[in-house]
């Protein structure tokens, strides 16, 4: 849980930042600095060369790195033209998805309704001001993100299983070989000016190389939906970022949200923690 957080907290932090690069980079240039710099950080801590790798590994790695380099591209996208917090909202509908896909147990359908009506309210009301404001493409880039997201649980958690710490640099390098070209047709030199160059590498480092390390390992030790659910904390993360980072004020409602949705988070953890009791009461699981 710990790591989970700490991912959370790096990656609203980052994200934020990396607004201020939009109109110099594009959102496809700051995608490409994110995603290339934080594979050559990772590379250097996990070394994956020392590893064997066979031809078998390409597809579980490429689906996983794929998905995150599409998801970053197009949440990057989506928040280039609609506010932060209404895009993170929207793209958590992926990993609310895949919370209920997998629920198991009646009590976690309470947290996921409270997780639900808390997004629900993050999002602008329809016919009001701030929804007919939405950029539909912004919209449409956010939603076809959290099917991204979606599918990087789903894949994340196989390959760390399957790979453990290996899999986050490998995963990146898929991501980076996608989305490099992109950046480059779109920013072209001013990727190589000195001052983005800098503050590419804090972006990279924030909102990816620590995010992704630490959520590797959340995910190979939390069952996906009790994972899926306590990722409902980023709106609440994001709003609070948005506000320190990008002067972004909260509203009555926006408050009562994260309220909510922390208070689902909460409720998640102590369900799963009741569920691993009561499998070592019964000798199921081993104590730790």
């Amino acid at each position: 849980m710990l790591a989970l957080m700490g991912s959370l907290v790096s990656l609203a932090v980052g994200t934020s930042f990396a607004k201020s690069l939009f109109p110099a980079l594009g959102a496809e240039g700051t995608t490409a600095y994110r995603l290339v710099f934080a594979m050559l950080m990772l590379m250097a801590v996990f070394r994956p060369w020392r590893r064997r790798w066979v031809w078998a590994d390409a597809l579980p790695l490429g689906l996983y790195g794929v998905t995150l380099g599409v998801m970053n591209l197009l949440f990057y996208s989506a928040i280039k033209t609609i506010p932060f917090g209404v895009a993170i909202a929207i793209e958590f509908t992926g990993p609310l998805a895949v919370a209920v896909w997998t629920s198991k147990k009646a009590s976690d359908w309470l947290w996921v309704t409270l997780a639900v009506v808390g997004l629900a309210l993050l999002l602008p009301l329809p016919g009001g001001d701030a929804a007919s404001a939405l950029d539909p493409m912004g919209v449409f880039f956010a939603f076809t993100a959290g099917v991204c997201w979606a599918l990087y649980i789903v894949f994340g958690q196989r390959v760390a299983l399957r790979y453990g710490g290996m899999a986050t640099p490998m995963g990146m390098l898929a991501a980076a070989l996608v989305v490099a070209p992109i950046g480059v047709a779109h920013a072209g030199s001013a990727l190589l000016n000195p001052q983005w160059l800098l503050a590419g590498l804090a972006v990279a480092l924030l909102s990816s190389a620590i995010p992704y390390a630490l959520e590797m390992f959340a995910l190979n030790h939390l069952p996906k939906n009790t994972f899926s659910i306590l990722l409902s904390l980023e709106p609440a993360v994001g709003a609070l970022a948005g506000w320190l980072v990008l002067a972004e004020h909260l509203t009555l409602f926006q408050g009562l949200a994260i309220a909510m949705v922390m208070a689902a988070s909460m409720g998640t953890a102590w369900s799963a923690g009741r569920a691993s009791a009561d499998l070592r009461e019964q000798g199921l699981a081993p104590t730790k």
